[in-house]
């Protein structure tokens, strides 16, 4: 199955499964550029992405039984397969201080790059995440959370109370975790 990577802007649908080759072309063909920039993000090695990339459709294609649509859309899975590949490599190259000198990477950017790789795939899951609460909460959250606004200032902007808005974040926090919980995903 020789994957190659693919740079050009046409995405098909990406396949329910990772069953059959098929699927792994499919799920490739929809995600492969977005995880080798991931990987070149994580590793500041394109030789390196590339492989990486390639161990992730090929740890996906082994566990395509544990994939459950319902938990996760395919991309979030494998991008936290990603995230475990890009982790095995940065222990490997820890634990075999000779393969530094074939990468492209500097030795001091070794925990930054994995703690930016993180971030990243924290930032996919809690997208996810909040896709699948109510658009109120979602939009409290996503104001006063992610964008750091003050409370008064987005419940001026909704024309609500200030209490109703602390409100819907606290139960939107809530709803929030009980996702994640489904997800089995621990931030």
């Amino acid at each position: 199955m020789g994957l190659r990577l693919v740079r050009s802007g046409h995405r098909r649908a990406a396949p329910p499964s990772m069953a059959t080759e098929a699927d792994v072309r499919l799920a490739y063909d929809a995600h492969g550029g977005e995880l080798y920039r991931y990987a070149v993000r994580a590793t500041g090695d394109d030789g390196a992405a590339q492989d990486l990339v390639q161990e992730v459709f090929l740890r996906a294609w082994r566990a395509a039984d544990r994939f459950d649509p319902a938990l996760a859309s395919l991309r979030v899975w494998l991008f936290a397969i990603a995230r475990n590949v890009v982790v095995d490599h940065h222990r490997a190259v820890g634990a075999r201080p000779w393969l530094r000198g074939l990468t492209d990477q500097p030795d001091e950017t070794k925990h930054p790059v994995a703690d930016h790789a993180d971030r990243m795939t924290h930032e996919w899951v809690v997208e996810e995440a909040l896709e699948r609460i109510g658009e109120e909460h979602r939009h409290a959250l996503t104001e006063t959370y992610l964008r750091d606004r003050p409370y008064a200032d987005v419940a001026a902007e909704l024309r609500i109370p200030v209490g109703t808005l602390r409100s819907r974040v606290f139960y939107g926090l809530k709803a929030l975790r009980v996702v994640l919980d489904e997800m089995e995903v621990t931030l």
